[in-house]
């Protein structure tokens, strides 16, 4: 009994209610004005939901009142930018409407019916429905007085189960904004991805270092070593801090909305940050960049900047040489810059190229990265479509 009363003390059953009573509002203010023709309400409803604002209304009313408190209901807030997002709207305003006439007369009519079947089995009551206009008094009414309830009952808890799941079919969100949504979850993903190879490599080889002169300064007893290694652990600390730094910024952007996020047609902005950092960039931009869909073209504005880091973190102030071009159906990019000599026993990292490749197949395009004709290159070749 306790689960079959459960949902009389939840909210949401009467948010339900409320939100299915709503257009009765309007349809109760046109029987006043022309009862003959009741059917008005359901023909202005059709050019109303043609504008595409009106989605975005149902949509959060959908949200407060037929699954309050639900974190993620699946329903739409953005105005229809698609026929077919309008005339899901006018279905849904359609539906909306018959919901809530059917829930109107039960919640009228039912608790009525079982009062007077009360009076009835009491010895009767004046002006009675018609189904109990003939029926004599009787006590054995009594015993049909629940019936009533337990079909309002039924139909309030039903028709706003109905409501809501017809709801998540004509309000949920569009394609366009699936994908939209599907393309901030994935960059959201890469970014994750990109930062933990960074904070593994740049972190971990800091903490490493420091360790390892630490340990060996104490055990050389040598003032002299001793001043090299403090030497060595604060250069090794200060870079770790300005790449902590560099992916906090990253995690900071990262709250920005996908759209909002910078693209190839700020190239320009990219390559004054590496010249101001004393490198000489050479940098060829070809074809209408400012035609690339978003997806590509955000994710080669940080293919670039992850190939100009590797190289001012490796190579040092060596020349850049940046080629981007537009053509036949791709997006290629190129950056290379001189060989650094490398350390012996110094540790390769690679946690950018590795971000860099996993970009580049993500959009169903490839990257290539390493030793090219003595130089470093990265090279990524990104399908428009």
């Amino acid at each position: 009994m306790g689960r079959f009363l459960r949902p009389l003390l939840r909210g949401t059953t009467y948010t339900r209610l409320v939100h299915l009573w709503v257009p009765m509002l309007v349809v109760s203010v046109w029987m006043f004005i022309d009862p003959s023709r009741p059917w008005v309400p359901a023909v202005v409803l059709i050019p109303v939901g043609l504008i595409p604002a009106v989605r975005r209304g149902e949509g959060v009313q959908a949200r407060l009142l037929l699954t309050p408190g639900v974190g993620d209901p699946a329903f739409s807030v953005a105005p229809a930018t698609a026929w077919r997002d309008r005339l899901r709207t006018v279905l849904w305003l359609e539906a909306r409407l018959a919901l809530g006439v059917v829930t109107s007369l039960a919640c009228v009519w039912l608790p009525i019916l079982a009062y007077q079947l009360a009076g009835t089995a009491l010895g009767g009551v004046s002006d009675p429905v018609p189904v109990l206009a003939d029926a004599t008094p009787h006590r054995w009414y009594a015993f049909l007085v629940p019936l009533p309830l337990l079909v309002w009952y039924g139909l309030v808890v039903g028709l706003g189960a109905a409501a809501a799941s017809l709801a998540r079919r004509l309000l949920g969100p569009s394609a366009g904004e699936r994908l939209a949504a599907l393309e901030e979850r994935t960059e959201q993903l890469l970014e994750r991805n990109r930062i933990a190879h960074e904070l593994h490599d740049s972190i971990g080889h800091a903490l490493t270092v420091a360790v390892v002169q630490a340990g060996a300064a104490r055990a050389a007893d040598d003032p002299a070593f001793t001043d090299r290694a403090l030497a060595a652990i604060e250069e090794t600390g200060r870079a770790a801090l300005e790449d902590l730094e560099r992916v906090l910024g990253v995690l900071r952007e990262a709250e920005r909305p996908v759209s909002a996020r910078p693209t190839l047609a700020e190239a320009g902005r990219l390559l004054e940050s590496a010249r101001a950092s004393g490198v000489k960039v050479d940098a060829e931009l070809t074809g209408p960049l400012e035609t690339v869909p978003g997806p590509v073209s955000r994710e080669g504005y940080r293919i670039l900047q992850e190939a100009l880091t590797n190289a001012l973190r490796h190579a040092g102030s060596v020349p850049v040489r940046v080629r981007v071009g537009v053509a036949a159906g791709l997006l290629d990019l190129e950056v290379r810059n001189a060989l650094a000599a490398r350390t012996p026993g110094a540790p390769v990292r690679g946690g950018g190229l590795r971000g860099i490749h996993e970009r580049a197949a993500l959009l169903g395009g490839r990257a290539s990265t390493g030793p090219h004709e003595g130089d470093w290159q990265v090279r990524a070749e990104l399908p428009l479509r």
